[in-house]
């Protein structure tokens, strides 16, 4: 399949994973059309709907009408199934179906220099910084996230997760949730860790195996067994490693100073001069990114004190612990937490400053509740202290087949069985009721999950609500 075929229809087209190469192939003068369910359901932002339709992308019912030529390709989820409308249309055309990865991966393999970031948790930020700081060097990069990245936000790309670059470099977050990281071949590859996440530990070893395997140099993790691993894999001169303990990494991260906005360090090189780095996004994982990014900066050859000096300047991804705003004292908080690592380095950070947490947790899920309940349970009884308060409501669902053996009650009860401040509520309006009655000034508000975007529009009702409240 190329991916210069004129004529592409995009099955969930607003999603973070579809959208931002719906916006590179129409930028590329391709004729792009889509459909997605939370527009039929009423569920999009209607500010994105008025973007993707500005940007000459009409959008259609998911009822397999916006369908009518085999010229179309059709582009979908590894995990659409086949009783979707779309996907009915095209099999009826004898129209051609790719998957979103399979077409970002052409995309990719078919630039002059890729750079793939994958990993578990921390690749969307560290995608955004490592386009973000070659961007600044001038090097015109195209960037592919699963996230809007905020630096590259304008009036005309309010949803910038992608940026069409006219330089040699292709940086792309890359997912191995569905297996797909297999078919990148990047020049430079990046893992910022390997953890128990969709697929079970033996098959994520052998897949990012062979992802660091295939490229010319990899950025890996000291401080992550399973990336060390890999690192100790790779012949001399084919890594670039980083770490905030570890002195025998290449990036070594020390001087930590959190900030509430963001954390000092200085980074420095194997008997080289220890560089400052000012970083407006908060926690030690964002150290973790930040080194990853300088480590990408370093396999191309980019001198190390401008790639850090540029990092200053870095702003953040939507959803990644962003603060919506504040009322009565009270402040709420958007971010994109949804597995026990990330929910893990969430919590941390959050409670380097004081403030209770109430937090509003909507799993992504009932197959990742199954696969990671032991991980979510331990996450959130480490990471919440006795006066705060955790609200579950169901999981997150869109439609198709699904195992209901483990639900948010059982998550719920089992952090109780700990001791911790947990309660399932079956509706999420509910979770967002009892929270902002619970709240007082001096509390955070935090609304975690992923895969549906109405949960920043629910933050942002909650916020306007307090304001009510405390008025």
């Amino acid at each position: 399949m190329s991916p210069d075929k004129p004529n592409y229809f995009f099955c969930g087209v607003g999603g973070s994973g579809m959208l931002p190469l719906a916006l590179i192939l129409r930028q590329r003068g391709a004729v792009v059309a889509g459909s997605d369910r939370s527009f039929d359901q009423g569920r999009m932002d209607p500010a994105k709907v008025a973007f993707i339709r500005g940007r000459g992308i009409a959008l259609h019912p998911q009822d397999g009408s916006g369908l009518i030529s085999a010229e179309t390709v059709l582009v979908c989820s590894a995990a659409i199934e086949d009783s979707v409308p779309d996907v009915r249309a095209a099999r009826r055309l004898g129209a051609p179906i790719v998957t979103r990865a399979e077409l970002l991966a052409s995309l990719f393999n078919a630039a002059a220099r890729p750079v793939g970031i994958a990993g578990t948790s921390g690749k969307s930020t560290t995608t955004a910084m490592a386009g973000f700081l070659l961007h600044r060097a001038g090097l015109d990069p195209t960037v592919v996230n699963g996230a809007v990245m905020r630096d590259f936000v304008t009036p005309a790309l309010p949803f910038a997760g992608a940026v069409v670059g006219g330089g040699a470099l292709f940086v792309a977050e890359v997912d191995e949730s569905d297996g797909s990281i297999a078919r990148y071949d990047p020049a430079v590859a990046v893992v910022t860790n390997v953890t128990l996440d969709h697929k079970p530990l033996d098959e994520l070893r052998a897949l990012f195996g062979g992802f660091v395997g295939r490229a010319e140099s990899a950025v890996l993790n000291l401080d992550d067994p399973e990336s060390a691993r890999l690192a100790a894999l790779l012949p001399s001169g084919r890594a670039v490693t980083f770490s905030l303990g570890d002195p025998a990494a290449d990036l070594l991260a020390a001087d930590l100073a959190p900030r509430p906005d963001g954390i000092d360090f200085t980074v420095s090189v194997p008997a080289g001069p220890s560089l400052p780095v000012r970083l407006r996004v908060p926690g030690r994982h964002n150290v973790a990114n930040a080194l990853a990014a300088l480590g990408v900066a370093r396999a191309i050859g980019l001198d190390l004190a401008t790639a850090a000096a540029a990092l200053s300047g870095f702003s953040g991804v939507r959803r990644r612990l962003e603060t919506v705003g504040q009322a009565g004292g009270i402040t709420v908080i958007d971010d994109f937490a949804h597995n026990p690592d990330k929910i893990a380095a969430s919590l941390a950070t959050l409670r380097e400053f004081p403030g209770r947490l109430l937090v509003l947790f909507q799993p992504h899920g009932y197959s990742p509740l199954a696969l990671m309940r032991d991980g979510f349970v331990a996450a959130f009884a480490d990471g919440l202290g006795r006066d705060d308060r955790l609200m579950l409501p169901d999981p997150v669902y869109f439609g198709g087949t699904v195992d209901r053996r483990v639900t948010s009650a059982d998550i719920a009860a089992d952090l109780q069985a700990r001791g911790c401040p947990a309660r399932h509520l079956p509706d999420r309006a509910a979770c967002a009721d009892a929270l902002v009655a619970e709240a007082r000034p001096g509390d955070r508000i935090v609304v975690m999950g992923a895969r549906d975007d109405s949960l920043t529009t629910l933050a942002a009702a909650m916020l306007a609500r307090l304001g009510t409240v405390t008025a």
